[in-house]
Order: C-alpha cells, then structure tokens, then sequence
C-alpha cells in the first residue's frame, strides 16, 4: 500500500467499486420494480417476471460489472507504473548525487507533469556537477600556487643551510617577496570564504626585476642539475599585468624548465618589448614535445607522455594555470618544439 501503483489501483477499485454499487441501485431494484410493474400490465405473474429479469438484466449486469471492475484494476496498475517507474528513477539519481556521483541524470517522461519535474532535477545535478569541478579546480589551483612560494623558499632555505647561497639583502628581499605572495594567498582564501571572488589586478609593472628575482630563487635548483641558464632581457620591460598572477606564470615555467631539462642541459629565458605587447620566452633542451601535443598542452590535466612521465611531471595542471592567469589580463600564451629544444612564451598588454 505505499507505492504509487498500489494506492492508484485500489483507488480505482474503491471508485469502480461505487459505481457498480450506484448502477446496482438502479437497475436492479427501481428497474426491477419498474419491470415487474410493466409485466405485470400485460398478464405476466410475478415469478415469469423476475425469472425475465434475471435472464435478460441481471446477468448481463453482474458479467459486465466485474468485466469493468478487472478493467479498472489493470488500467490503474498500468497508470500505476507509468508514475511510479520515473519517480523511482528520480529516488535513484537523487541518491547517486548524495553519494557523490553528480553525473547522474534521468529520462525525461512523456507526461508534462513529470518531465517538468525530470528537467528540474536534471538542471539541479548540472548545476552541482559544474559546482563541484569549480571546487576541484579551485583546490588545485591554490595547492599549485602554494607549491610554488614553499618549493622557492624550501631550496632557498636548503642552500643557505648548506652554504651554496651566501645570505644578503637581495635574498632576504627575495624570500619576503614569497612569503608576501603566501599571505596574499591566504587573504585570498579568506574572500572565498567570505563569499567574494578575487580577481586579478592589473597594475603597471617592470618585469625585468620580477623576472632577475624568480631566476635568483631558482638559481640554486638549475645550479644542483648543472643546467646553464642563458639570459638576455632589455633594461626596461614595461607590463600591464597582476603582480601576484605574474610571479606564478613565470614561477610555474622557470619549474618546468628545471624538471624537463636533462643534466648539464641549457635554458634560455628572453624577453622584448614589441609595439604593444611584451614577449617572454623561456626555452629548454631536451627530449622535446610531440607535434601532436602541442596544442594540448595548456589543458588542464593534460599530460605528455616519455619524458614527461608521472615519476617527473607534476598534476597536469601548471600550464593551464598559466594560460588562464595570461588570458584574464588580456594576453596571449603558446608553444613550439623542434631540434630538441622546447619553447614556452606569453605575451602581455604593453
């Protein structure tokens, strides 16, 4: 009795079950009557005449009733089903969306009523699902931009321990523009929470000290794997760019270059001021990227196979930050690959 179909078909029944009992009233003691009376006007006794009613009336009615009432049983079972089957489908995705499976969509039904309902709950699990990769994307965004201040100032910290970097004012300078960026971070961290969604900034910058400051913190890493690092940057590098969005595009390719470079390998970082825009590159040699994955490389989760392997390579998540941190001010990113040397570039407003 607590499923749809049955409360239907015994609903049926009951209302079946009233109009037999109505139409019963009816014909079987006003019509009788008026039968018997009809009879009885033309010399027919009262037995000759029940006995015709029986015959032509009663008999009729009672096969026909339970006929009707058999009917009404199916059609209601039947109508039953039809409701309950997508409200069972509907319990069903409900419960695969609270047990985390947001990818969980239902038919949509014949009836209106129901495929209203049906898009509804469709639209809702859309709706959790994008939620629900924004988080992801958002945790892994901010995972990335923490690991990017804590390794500079993890192989900073190892070096002056070890005494392979001399403490002075420029590396202090460097290390509290780290830990700048993490408490930036963190304010960041505390607008989600309070519901507000930071964006960039973008402020007028000179990339040439930014760019020397985030070589100098990663000096030590390519000293480590001897890799030569080339530099050739004008004097003046004016940018329009976030400074904070700047430090990670740059900080996420200057670590890409340190981890695909081979041994005793060669990077080059360049940079130009163009008409209206600013160009930096940063090249590397090595094994080098398939053509057929050039043009991937910048989505997200996206991995190169060889020597960008699991053991090497990171979340697949680095580049596409850096593409969308570029885009978000206006600017441009790519990448090309041949005669084993990889390039990365971004270009920004001037």
């Amino acid at each position: 009795m607590r499923s749809v179909a049955a409360r239907v078909a015994v609903s049926a029944m009951l209302v079946a079950a009233l109009t037999v009992a109505t139409i019963a009233m009816g014909v079987l003691l006003v019509g009788s009557a008026t039968f018997d009376r009809l009879m009885a006007q033309h010399g027919a006794t009262a037995a000759v005449s029940h006995a015709m009613f029986n015959e032509s009336i009663t008999w009729v009615f009672l096969v026909a009733s339970g006929l009707a009432i058999a009917g009404s049983l199916v059609l209601a079972i039947v109508l039953g089903r039809i409701i309950e089957r997508p409200l069972d489908e509907l319990a069903g995705a409900a419960r695969r969306i609270a047990s985390g499976g947001y990818d969980a969509r239902v038919r949509r039904p014949a009836a209106p009523e129901l495929a209203s309902v049906a898009d509804s709950f469709n639209q809702m699990a859309a709706s959790l699902e994008d939620q629900e990769r924004q988080r992801r994307e958002l945790i892994l965004n901010f995972a990335h931009e923490l690991r990017t201040p804590l390794t500079n100032l993890h192989g900073y910290m190892e070096g002056l321990k070890e005494g392979v970097v001399e403490p002075g004012p420029e590396i202090f300078a460097s290390l509290q523009n780290e830990v700048g960026r993490l408490r930036r971070l963190s304010h960041s961290l505390d607008a989600l929470a309070a519901g507000v969604d930071p964006v960039p900034f973008p402020e007028d910058l000179d990339l040439v000290p930014l760019i020397n400051a985030l070589l100098e913190l990663n000096r030590p890493r390519f000293e480590s794997r001897s890799i030569s690092v080339n530099v050739e940057l004008p004097p003046r590098l004016a940018a329009r760019a976030d400074l904070d969005s700047l430090y990670q595009v740059i900080g996420n390719l200057l670590q890409n270059a340190v981890r695909y470079t081979p041994r005793a390998g060669t990077v080059w970082v360049r940079a130009e001021q163009q008409r209206d825009s600013v160009l930096v590159s940063i090249a590397n040699t090595g094994a080098g990227i398939p053509a057929g994955d050039l043009s991937h490389v910048f989505e997200r989760f996206y991995r190169v196979e060889k020597s960008r392997d699991t053991v090497r390579g990171g979340a697949g998540i680095g580049l596409a930050i850096v593409k969308q941190l570029v885009e978000a001010v206006g600017g441009q990113v790519g990448a090309d690959s041949k005669a084993g040397i990889t390039r990365f570039w971004f270009s920004l407003p001037a």
